[in-house]
């Protein structure tokens, strides 16, 4: 069968006749409200954004086996650790079918003029290998044990961030990607955390093989399921359709808009994956502010108890984030795997999901730590409501009581408000299946203190960074309600709860 292959041209009309997706190649900034904030003379952001980057980063030429659905089988690959510091060594395991030499260029994404990426090294040519396809373990798992291709020991001048290997196979030129963050141990102002549980929970590599899948169902939302993180990222498989960016998880989906504007400010910013606020939990402690951006919605009961013991410590944090930590799951480091095991809410409190009520339900409960989380119906969309006009997060924006973001509370978002003392509803309103159809849903976003001075902002919608920037490649989301791209207000109230949180 034909391969459905696409190029950066064929993905511009892909989109452009797909409803519900937008193809934005060459995007705008919208323009700072004021100008971007100082940073410290010594930022490592900063100084690493002053070099030269390249759009070579993206891919240009990549394919769908149809067969799967999900998988680029001529190119794929993934990485033995999620993230890496300097001195640590990362390994990379890549299969080509057929065989074929291959390259991997690797890049560190952020801002760089506008770019999104600079070219850290290039590694090979390498001989390409057909790796086999691991067995179906028991719980679906697929956990594959391939040779690795090479490693790389982290450079030392490498700063923290998100990374990619653009891996490029010289027969025919198929492209995909594998990706890993650097992380430090510095002192930072911000720690940027990518949803990296919650994109491997959506990665239906080969097939059907997610954690939402058990072998009947393919939304199945119940336990039993396991999956491991030793396998390529296939094609998202939700809400939008964009092959250019396979192998990434989701950071390009729902979280780099944020990272690109970040790091456009000049902010100070370390880059750290679940795994890290799962197993370290001395290292939240370096940062004045914790970020989970996006979809974050699969938590250990470590990643909760660590993040809530920073916020008592002093740090501050904010979601901008979505139906974030929804799904409780435990990690078996040995498989590298996780499994579904309970819910941080109550029962009946996400009534969507019938195979939900099989799973433990039992505190601590996520608006405990978010001040919001997601309640029945999880999925919808609405506009930003303005309900507290007067609040610091409005400064500077002008906003009145009733304006409104348009279309910026999706696709899934926080309800419930956590009866935690100085709590305030910053912005609240009904959600929508489409316009003029509620669903019967209140989204709430919040902000309340910490015992230090602190704070914990919730944003309440997966898309918050859709309103933050769009660079280049990106692709922006429409379903129950279309953001509408940077927004000046979004930036604001961004810079404003940002200034909250570094004190």
């Amino acid at each position: 069968m034909h391969p459905d292959r696409f190029t950066r041209r064929e993905v511009l009309k892909l989109a452009a006749g797909t409803a519900g997706v937008a193809w934005t190649s060459l995007p705008l900034l919208a323009r700072a409200a004021e100008p971007p904030r100082a940073a410290e003379p010594t930022s490592p952001i900063r100084a690493e954004n002053a070099r030269p980057g390249t759009r070579d980063w993206m891919l240009a030429e990549t394919g769908v086996d149809p067969a799967t659905k999900y998988r680029c089988p001529w190119i794929e690959g993934y990485c033995s650790h999620a993230s890496a510091k300097a001195g640590e060594t990362i390994q990379f395991f890549v299969s080509t079918n057929p065989a074929s030499r291959f390259t991997i260029d690797v890049y560190r994404l952020g801002y760089y003029g506008g770019d999104g990426g600079r070219h850290m090294t290039r590694l090979g040519p390498f001989e390409g290998t057909i790796q086999p396809d691991p067995p179906t373990a028991p719980k679906r798992l697929r956990n594959c044990q391939w040779d690795a291709a090479t490693e790389l020991a982290i450079p030392a001048d490498w700063p923290s961030g998100v990374y990619v290997g653009k891996l490029t196979a010289e027969k025919e030129g198929w492209q995909s990607y594998i990706t890993f963050v650097v992380r430090d141990n510095r002192s930072a102002d911000l720690l940027f955390q990518v949803s990296d549980f919650t994109w491997q929970a959506y990665n239906r590599w080969p097939s059907q093989f997610s954690l939402y899948d058990d072998g009947k169902n393919e939304w199945y939302w119940g336990g039993g399921v396991e999956i491991s993180f030793n396998r390529p990222y296939g094609k998202y498989c939700q809400i939008l359709d964009a092959p250019l960016s396979t192998g990434s998880g989701d950071f390009f989906l729902w979280e780099f808009p944020l990272a690109f504007w970040l790091e456009q400010q000049g902010y100070d910013v370390s880059y750290i994956s679940n795994l890290d606020t799962h197993r370290n939990p001395q290292g939240l402690l370096r940062a004045k502010g914790l970020l989970s951006v996006g979809h974050d919605e699969y938590w250990t009961i470590e990643m909760f108890e660590n993040v809530r013991s920073a916020i008592q410590a002093g740090v501050s944090v904010g979601f901008f984030s979505g139906n974030a930590v929804c799904g409780r799951v435990i990690y078996d480091q040995a498989n590298r795997s996780l499994q579904r095991v309970g819910v941080f809410g109550p029962p009946g409190g996400m009534a969507d999901f019938v195979n939900m009520k099989s799973l433990e339900h039992k505190r601590p409960y996520a608006n405990e730590i978010i001040g919001a989380h997601s309640t029945g119906p999880v999925t919808g969309g609405a506009d930003w409501i303005c309900t507290a006009p007067d609040h610091w997060i409005y400064a500077g924006t002008g906003m009145q009581a009733g304006d409104r973001i348009p279309g910026l509370i999706g696709w899934e978002w926080h309800g419930d408000p956590a009866e935690i003392p100085g709590l305030e509803v910053v912005a609240t309103g009904p959600t929508q299946t489409a316009a003029g159809n509620p669903n019967g849903g209140t989204y709430t976003a919040t902000v309340y203190p910490g015992p230090k001075g602190n704070v914990v902002f919730n944003a309440a919608t997966c898309w918050w960074a859709d309103g933050m920037s769009a660079p280049p490649g990106y692709v922006r989301p429409k379903v129950y309600t279309e953001p509408q791209g940077p927004d000046p207000r979004v930036q604001q109230i961004t810079r404003n709860v940002l200034r909250r949180m570094l004190g």
